[in-house]
Formats: structure tokens, sequence, C-alpha cells
């Protein structure tokens, strides 16, 4: 890559982060893959300040807590058709990350949200995936020569070597099932719209304003009203309100609580804790207590 080609590049941090089921052997490869990728990009010079590939192990929600908010973008690439819904797309774009994604899943109803202007997709439609499958396997489809060069270089060894690349490889090379050859050159396509738009700062910063602003629809509130409505054929009711007390007989009642608590003897304290036990107090200032600030008194144990 020359200095000029360097210079004009958007410098990225990738980041994978995911675990693979213990008989899930080729998604166990995958991360191995990955790995063998950071391992080669990152020890390597001239890529100092142009990419970094990292994998993150035992993802969680802690880790996404810390993840999510920090990204600028995020791939949500399962092929049109094959993902039922999916949240991560959204948590990531409720925090003003912006999306990259196929048509497919939660996608499609964030589109809908927040408009197609404000996202970047490609790929195949659900509708013509069968279609495309079949021309696959006619031969009708010519690999993208790009696409070619990565399998090659892959196998060559060039981003380090272990045996089972050529199971991975050949897991979509000799039946490519979610048509990775085929959405590839749209993939590659959005990826450049991704750093053109980078490097507009402020259309960037509008896309991710208007894109966390659309996302009122996946709230946590709107979901359990969906489901109360349509599923569960229920109607919300409201809390009961406060239950009237006198205040001053309240103040009157708890200073003379207070006052019994603040001189307890040591008979009347847990052995264990030291807080007042529930058995060690007379019936009266029990159900004082009780009245007021049942079973919320920090300094009151009820067990029996």
């Amino acid at each position: 890559m020359s200095y000029d080609e360097r210079s004009d590049v958007v410098p990225r941090v990738v980041i994978f982060a995911g675990k693979a089921a213990p008989g899930y052997v080729i998604a166990k490869l995958i991360i191995k893959l990955i790995n063998s990728v950071s391992k080669t990009v990152n020890d390597d010079p001239d890529m100092e300040d142009v990419l970094k590939v990292i994998f993150i192990p035992n993802y969680n929600v802690s880790l996404a807590e810390l993840l999510i908010p920090a990204s600028d973008i995020s791939q949500h690439i399962s092929t049109a058709g094959t993902e039922a819904s999916g949240t991560s797309n959204m948590k990531f774009v409720m925090n003003g990350g912006l999306l990259l994604g196929t048509v497919d899943g939660a996608n499609v109803e964030i589109r809908e949200e927040i408009g197609d202007s404000n996202l970047f997709m490609f790929g195949t439609l659900t509708a013509d995936v069968e279609e495309q499958r079949l021309r696959l396997r006619e031969g009708q489809i010519k690999w993208d020569s790009r696409l070619l060069e990565v399998i090659q270089l892959l196998r060559d060894g060039t981003f380090g070597e272990f045996p089972e690349i050529h199971q991975l490889l050949d897991s979509f090379t000799h039946h490519d099932h979610y048509l990775i050859s085929v959405d590839w050159p749209s993939y590659l396509a959005a990826q450049e719209l991704v750093d053109q738009t980078y490097k507009d700062e402020y259309k960037w910063t509008q896309m991710s304003i208007l894109s966390a602003a659309g996302m009122g629809k996946f709230s946590a509130d709107r979901s359990i009203q969906d489901y109360a409505e349509k599923i569960w054929k229920i109607e919300p009711h409201a809390r009961p309100g406060p239950i009237p007390i006198d205040t001053s007989l309240m103040v009157e009642d708890m200073g003379k609580v207070g006052s019994y608590l603040s001189g307890a003897s040591p008979g009347e304290q847990s052995p264990f804790t030291h807080d007042i036990a529930r058995e060690r107090i007379t019936d009266d200032i029990v159900a004082k207590i009780s009245r007021y600030s049942p079973l919320n008194s920090p300094s009151i144990n009820f067990n029996q």
C-alpha cells in the first residue's frame, strides 16, 4: 500500500466477540481464524495506525455495556431470511452506533423506524435467496475475484497456518448455502460507503443522532405493552395509591419507637447481627414499626 493509499484509508479497530457452542466445529474454527488474522495484522508495523483486529472471549452483558456505547458502527450480516430477530443491533443503534447489515431480522424493523438514509444495507433479499442458491448450484454465478484472492491468501497461510483452515473454507466454497459469494460485492460496496460517510463528520453525526432518536419503538415499555395487548390479552391496572395516615400520630409514635430502640438492651439484640430481634421486643413496638415502615427498617429484623 502506497503512502497516498494509506492516507486515504479510514483507520479501524475491528472487534469480534462471541462464543461457540461445544459441538459447533465450524464456529470454533471461525474463532480460531479470527485470532490468527488478529495476530498477523496486529504484529505488522505497517498496519499500526491503519487496522487492528481484536477478538474478545466470553462475551457477556458486562462486556457489552462497555463495547456497545463505544462503537461507531456494528455489523449484523445474517443471510436474509435466517435471523428471526435479534436485539444486539437495537442496542448498538440506541447508543448512537450506525448499522451495517443485510435486509434481515430486526434490521428491517430498525430501517422502518429510522429510514434508509440512516443505515447501510446490502445483500440478497429474502425473496431471492432460493433463486440465488439454485444459480450457484448450476454454476451461473461467477465468484468475485476479490473474494477468491482472500480465500487463496488464507489457504497459503498468509494470515497464519493451521490445518483446519481448508475445512473451514471448504464449508462454503463447496456449498455456499449462506450466499457469501453472492453478497460479497455488495458488502464491499457498503463498507466503501461507510468509509466515505465517516469522513463527513457532519453527516455521520447527523445519522447517529437520527438513528438513536428513532429507536423509541424498541423500548421495553412498548414491548411489554404489545405483549399485554396482543399475546396475554390483559389490560393495565393502576397501582393503588398510598394509604392515608395521620402524620401527627406517626411522628409521636415513631418518636417513642426511636427512644425505645436507642435504649435497647443487649438482651433485646441478636447475638449474631446486633440488630433488634423481632422476638425480643414488645408487640406494641413491633406494631408501630410495621404500621409505618413494614419490612423496610434497616435496624429491625422481622424474621421469626
